[in-house]
């Protein structure tokens, strides 16, 4: 089994709260995680009708045979039973008492606003990343400057960006399309009918695929619902309802202007580049190398690989990106108190003087002397002042 990078901080959060909460899209290994790191545990899956009936109809009672600390598996299944863990948390007052699982953010979110609310940590798990695939420890997104140029074997980029991070491919050596066919069903067909009423399943997977071919993109919802046949309400409901499933997250715009009128609309990104690919119908990763979407697929892999970096480490990430109304553009911006570190991202495996022009002009606008160059080829170096670094030293 892969070891996963939250391990550490869900560890800590169960000694300092009464309640953890581990959310994430469907199939990243919340339970896989929570049964291995609380192997003592109680452990229920509210998945399962009897069980569930039993926590509707009688939670007082079904919290009650519980005489050890318990996982509590899709709990937005069950969201009057926040309640009653609220109680019985605070009667209690021992640490780690309750490890939450779920898969829909918004019921999650509104739970431990509503009820938990100083007595919940959460920790959000999304698919792997590459250095969790290739065992190597965590970054601190804050130490961006000072990363080293790890001893990484050479790889194909874009064979780890068409296969994405589900575990089960890794640990079931799966076929990403047949494995991503299945989950792309059972999302449409489950999550989408509990969450909300869509009337016409292939309406909504159209939208889904037309989604995928805007990663990497500054949304535009008129052009998508113009697309989609549907009005730009249903699809701003749609995009947050893609996004409460951790299927996609928006990444907004750095507001510091320098003077300079700025694009203000938030740009789209997948979690998962596996399941664009899929969506997209690439089929391997030498048709990817090839594709039309290559560049904003690359570049979403990037830009999720940097968010896992935050995640994993349980903080939310301070990443946006840059663009002014003359078109001048850097990938993303990390920011760090009053200082802005900006990286360019580039498909391209042979690192050529264009790549840098969004970096040169950024520094030249803001002062800034440094940044990254994060390209599709496998060297690393440092060039002007810049840190041009491969994919898999990211």
């Amino acid at each position: 089994m892969i070891t996963r990078h939250l391990n550490s901080f869900v560890k800590e959060m169960a000694t300092q709260y009464p309640i953890v909460a581990v959310t994430g899209p469907r199939q990243s290994g919340k339970t896989t995680l929570c049964r291995s790191l609380f192997p003592d545990y109680d452990y229920v899956n509210l998945e399962k009708p009897d069980t569930r009936a039993f926590a509707i109809e009688d939670p007082n009672g079904f919290l009650a045979q519980f005489k050890k600390p318990v996982i509590l598996d899709e709990i937005q299944r069950v969201p009057d039973l926040f309640s009653y863990i609220m109680v019985l948390a605070d009667e209690r007052n021992r640490m780690g008492e309750f490890v939450l699982t779920g898969s829909q953010n918004f019921h999650l979110q509104d739970a431990i606003s509503q009820s938990l609310s100083g007595r919940c940590a959460i920790a959000k798990l999304l698919p792997l990343s590459h250095r969790e695939i290739e065992g190597l420890p965590n970054r601190d997104i804050f130490q961006i400057k000072s990363w080293d140029i790890p001893e990484s074997p050479a790889g194909n980029a874009f064979e780890q960006v068409f296969r994405g991070g589900y575990p089960p491919i890794y640990d079931r050596k799966i076929k990403p399309a047949n494995w991503l066919s299945q989950y792309t069903q059972s999302y449409l067909e489950r999550d989408i009918r509990t969450l909300v009423n869509v009337s016409d399943l292939e309406t909504f997977e159209r939208f889904l695929r037309l989604t995928a071919g805007r990663t990497g993109q500054i949304l535009n919802m008129d052009s998508l619902a113009s697309d989609t046949g549907v009005s730009p309400v249903t699809v701003k409901r749609w995009i947050s309802l893609l996004a409460a499933s951790y299927i996609v997250f928006l990444l907004r715009p750095h507001q510091k202007n320098f003077n300079k009128r700025l694009i203000k609309s938030p740009k789209l990104y997948f979690y998962d580049t596996g399941l664009v690919c899929y969506l997209l119908n690439i089929r391997s990763a030498e048709v990817l190398a090839l594709h039309s979407q290559r560049g904003a697929v690359f570049e979403t892999y990037i830009v999720s690989e940097m968010v896992k970096t935050c995640m994993n480490a349980g903080i939310e990430p301070p990443l946006y990106y840059w663009r002014d109304s003359q078109g001048h553009e850097v990938d993303l911006m990390i920011e760090d108190g009053e200082d802005l570190y900006p990286v360019e991202i580039k498909s391209g495996q042979t690192v050529n003087g264009s790549m840098f022009d969004g970096l040169n002009y950024w520094r030249q606008l803001s002062g800034c002397g440094n940044g990254m160059l994060c390209y599709g080829g496998n060297e690393s170096c440092d060039r002007n002042g810049i840190s041009v670094r491969s994919w898999n030293a990211i």
